[in-house]
């Protein structure tokens, strides 16, 4: 594809991102606010709502106390338990016949990014009586969705604040992306005492899944002064809170800080745009169920080092904010610097740096896919090609036995 073709398309989704009109949802933000949802939907005269969650969470009790809320103040309710890793059009089907069946009117997503999307796209169909799959891209939801409160349990997607959703299709093994202003929550709340069991591994991934949020939309193309800030301060947050929020999970400010710099990175992508490590992740997790801040946390310093060429001045404002670099070295140390704190930050945390599930015989399928997705849609600082992809690939892939697999304590 030509580069001038995909640059007037990255200028063209600037211009239009401007002038859009993004919904400001209600905010419950503090330590047990998730007991106080109720209150949200008795004021806006929700009588039944769809709780989407998954099994775990339950299993865990970290949904007690929304639940005990809402039975304690009389507000009915009905628990979807089938949302899945990567949730799938199934998950969403099954999710609008629940729904249906016990005759909701309004959604609670309760959980991580999966639950948070899946809530979405549930939501999405109920109003608008479409196919999942014809939602894909920008902008195909015509109608509102019904009243929708998200309460993320874990600090990384940011989801409560997009306009986006990610949707496996499980019969192509094709994670795809759904972006519509329609599909920003109505409320959210941030309740960091919901955080304080997340095990170690998710933490670190969800994190860092966060941390290539803020990272993607400053470097890229599509940035304002606007997002820039959120995108900087979310960077500094989590430079500074991630690793001892890793260590000290029940620190609830550092869960806080956490879920704060989750929602700004958000904020900023979901206006900025994203890059090449989410197309990248979005066919790894779809191919190989890899989870998507895990792909996220390993593929970052790859293509950071790849479109440093184009974007050190920013990587190096990033390292100055961050407070890693002396102001002695050049922009192009700072930059360097950067990214080995990137990768210093995933060894402390036992992220790999290897994706040993990719097969040598998928390569260049993933990089066709990749290419396909991420040109023109992502304003990335360097453009690349298919080829450039399975470079990257093998890199990502390592040296490896095909019969190795990431360590399960990080799923």
């Amino acid at each position: 594809m030509n580069k001038a073709f995909i640059r007037i398309r990255h200028l063209t989704f600037k211009l239009i991102v401007r002038i859009l009109r993004f919904p400001e949802p209600d905010i419950l933000s503090g330590k047990g606010q998730s007991s106080s949802v109720y209150k949200l939907m008795l004021k806006n005269n929700c009588k039944k709502p769809l709780v989407v969650t998954d099994k775990m969470l339950i299993k865990m009790n970290i949904i007690d106390g929304l639940i005990e809320s809402m039975r304690a103040n009389k507000v009915d309710y009905v628990v979807f338990n089938g949302v899945q890793p990567n949730p799938t059009i199934d998950n969403i089907e099954a999710g609008v016949n629940f729904y249906m069946d016990n005759k909701c009117d309004s959604v609670i997503a309760f959980g991580g990014g999966s639950s948070i999307d899946c809530a979405k796209i549930i939501a999405a169909k109920i109003t608008n009586k479409k196919d999942v799959y014809s939602m894909k891209g920008l902008f195909k939801i015509r109608k509102k969705l019904p009243y929708l409160v998200a309460i993320p349990t874990t600090a990384g997607t940011g989801s409560e604040a997009t306009i986006a959703a990610v949707i496996t299709n499980e019969k192509t093994f094709e994670k795809f992306a759904i972006n519509d202003t329609k599909l920003i929550p109505s409320a959210y709340c941030l309740d960091p005492e919901l955080l304080a069991d997340l095990p170690k591994g998710l933490t670190a991934s969800t994190g860092m899944d966060a941390l290539t949020h803020a990272i993607e939309a400053y470097i890229g193309w599509n940035g304002t002064s606007s997002t820039d800030k959120y995108a900087v301060e979310a960077v500094k947050i989590i430079f500074d809170s991630l690793q001892k929020s890793y260590e000290d999970g029940k620190n609830l400010v550092l869960r806080q800080e956490m879920l704060l710099a989750s929602n700004y990175a958000g904020r900023a992508f979901t206006r900025a745009s994203i890059g090449y490590v989410h197309a990248i992740a979005h066919n790894l997790g779809g191919l190989y169920n890899l989870p998507h801040g895990l792909a996220n946390a390993i593929v970052l310093p790859y293509i950071l080092e790849v479109s440093k060429g184009k974007a050190y001045k920013k990587m190096a404002r990033l390292a100055r904010e961050t407070g890693i670099v002396e102001n002695t070295l050049s922009d192009k140390e700072q930059a360097d610097v950067f990214i080995g704190q990137i990768r210093h930050m995933n060894m402390l945390m036992g992220i790999p740096q290897h994706v040993p599930e990719i097969r040598e015989r998928d390569i260049p399928y993933l990089a066709e896919r990749i290419e396909k997705e991420g040109n023109p849609a992502y304003p990335v600082p360097r453009i690349l090609n298919k080829k450039d992809f399975e470079i990257i690939l093998n890199r990502i892939r390592g040296n490896v036995d095909e019969n190795q697999s990431i360590p399960s304590n990080l799923h």
